[in-house]
């Protein structure tokens, strides 16, 4: 079973240095607020491919009061022996990290070939009230642990779509032909994007289906892509018709970008948005947990799972479910403020106070 066997930080927020040895089942990590916990999962988070569970400029990672770099390092269980993976910035280049496997530099999508890593935090609490935005990001982070290239093509594509804009709205007639090659290039990257979103949509949306209802209400999912095909051609035509209207707007009015998960409580037939703050949250349990069942069987090892403050918004009953449902997930790092929560769950425990870790 692929999981981390040890963690190294390095004036990573909170902490100016700190080195715990796990497991490979549920690790507990308790403490009062403000201690560090969700400082910890991030540092985990950032063991894959993107910005981490924040999402946030690499260089807000950095300690207060430390050099401006950080780094994080974990040994990694993984099929055919032990692999060394780290990532971190520098204090000259503090918004853009390196990663190295087993001494090596290496690009960041290669992180997705050692570990999958999945999340659930509080912040995404309102993700079917949310934007459609947020929506798609978190799409986008599902799609990552199944293809870790998906994030250089939404990165190209995005930059693309700027650049694009910038000369439909500038003071200048823009060169058609340089128009043409950013459509081109935005055509060719949103294609290989909305075809990977659409194929996970479609695995996930089978998981959903076959997995028991049991505690957790069963979410069903779709795609809505505006009507946007997946063809490099087809979407190349439409951004070059839409011109005048994507200048006036100042924005692109069709593509990806503008793709949406639609999200709905099976059992109600009803839009997730409308269902209860508690629902929401079971929904949203349910659907990581299936995600993460998804990724084992499509990438052949199970992901690492990070649940910051998840067993406190759950009724008792729905938290002896989720303990049940975790056995056989793989490791699962999950935080509280208080250990009584936790009564029942086979774990490693974990204490966090002033920026230090103790077992507990």
């Amino acid at each position: 079973m692929t999981h981390l066997t040890r963690l190294t930080l390095t004036d990573f927020r909170s902490y100016a240095t700190a080195e715990i040895a796990v497991g490979a089942g549920a690790i507990v990590v308790t403490g009062d607020n403000g201690q560090g916990k969700t400082n910890l999962l991030d540092a985990v988070s950032l063991l894959s491919p993107g910005r981490g569970l924040r999402g946030v400029p690499l260089s807000d990672a950095a300690r207060s009061d430390g050099p401006g770099g950080w780094t994080v390092a974990a040994e990694v269980v993984a099929e055919g022996g032990t692999v060394a993976i780290g990532t971190g910035t520098s204090a000259e280049a503090s918004d853009r990290r390196t990663v190295r496997i087993n001494g090596a530099t290496a690009p960041i999508a290669r992180l997705g070939e050692w570990l999958s890593v999945l999340w659930l935090t509080p912040a995404m609490d309102r993700l079917f009230v949310d934007t459609a935005g947020a929506r798609r990001r978190f799409l986008d982070r599902l799609v990552l642990a199944l293809a870790p290239g998906h994030g250089g093509e939404v990165t190209r594509y995005d930059a693309a779509m700027r650049a694009r804009t910038r000369l439909l709205t500038g003071d200048a007639a823009p060169d058609p032909a340089w128009l043409a090659g950013l459509e081109r290039a935005m055509a060719e990257h949103g294609a290989v994007v909305a075809r990977a979103r659409a194929t996970t949509v479609a695995a996930l949306g089978a998981a959903l289906a076959a997995a028991p209802a049991g505690d957790f209400p069963r979410a069903a999912i779709a795609l809505d892509d505006s009507g946007m095909a997946d063809d490099v051609a087809d979407l190349a035509a439409t951004l070059a018709r839409n011109r005048a209207a994507d200048a006036a707007a100042g924005r692109a009015t069709a593509g990806p970008h503008r793709a949406d998960l639609i999200v709905t409580h099976a059992a109600k037939n009803a839009p997730a948005a409308r269902a209860s703050t508690g629902e929401q949250k079971a929904l949203l349990l349910g659907l990581v947990l299936a995600h993460a069942g998804l990724v084992a069987a499509r990438v052949g090892r199970p992901p690492v799972v990070l649940l910051d403050e998840v067993a406190a918004h759950l009724d008792p009953r729905r938290r002896a479910a989720l303990f049940d449902r975790l056995a056989g997930v793989g490791q699962v790092w999950l935080t509280g403020t208080e250990a009584a929560l936790f009564a029942g769950l086979d774990a490693q425990r974990l204490h966090v106070a002033e920026g230090r870790i103790a077992g507990s």
